[in-house]
């Protein structure tokens, strides 16, 4: 079960309102989160686009962002903090996504650039649009015969 999580302009709201009674730095494998305890419910900080548990990697990126926030005091809990890389699978698959889709742009753009080389091409050979209709609807023809004879 994953926990409920508050994001960063919920605890802006709740700053504001002085509604935060503690804040808890909680070491874990790869750095750092937060849980913030407001009336009886704590919850942890999220990541703005995973909606996960937000993991800082430092603690002094940690430490800015909550006194940016407004928030000065809280206690640290480092006994599962275990230094290292933070896995980030969501980060690893949107690389990929992102490659794929430079990829695919990269192959898009040859494609047009020879399709425009070979219509400048004086020797291309243009194919009437009512010459391609007959031969598409031939085709049709032909395939369709092929499926009713199939179907009996």
């Amino acid at each position: 079960m994953t926990a409920e999580t508050i994001d960063h302009s919920t605890l802006s709201r709740l700053v504001e309102a002085g509604a935060v009674e503690a804040v808890h730095v909680v070491g874990r494998p790869g750095g750092w989160s937060v849980v913030i305890r407001y009336g009886k419910a704590e919850r942890p900080l999220a990541a703005q686009r995973s909606r996960q548990v937000r993991v800082f990697k430092r603690m002094d990126t940690l430490v800015s962002y909550l006194r940016d926030v407004g928030i000065s005091k809280f206690d640290v809990y480092a006994v599962d903090y275990a230094p290292g890389t933070a896995s980030r699978p969501d980060r690893a698959a949107a690389l990929r996504r992102t490659h794929e889709a430079a990829e695919y742009d990269t192959w898009f753009r040859e494609q047009v650039e020879e399709a425009i080389r070979e219509a400048d091409d004086p020797n291309t050979v243009w194919i009437p649009h009512e010459v391609v209709e007959e031969e598409m609807a031939r085709q049709r023809a032909e395939l369709l015969a092929r499926l009713k004879g199939e179907a009996k």
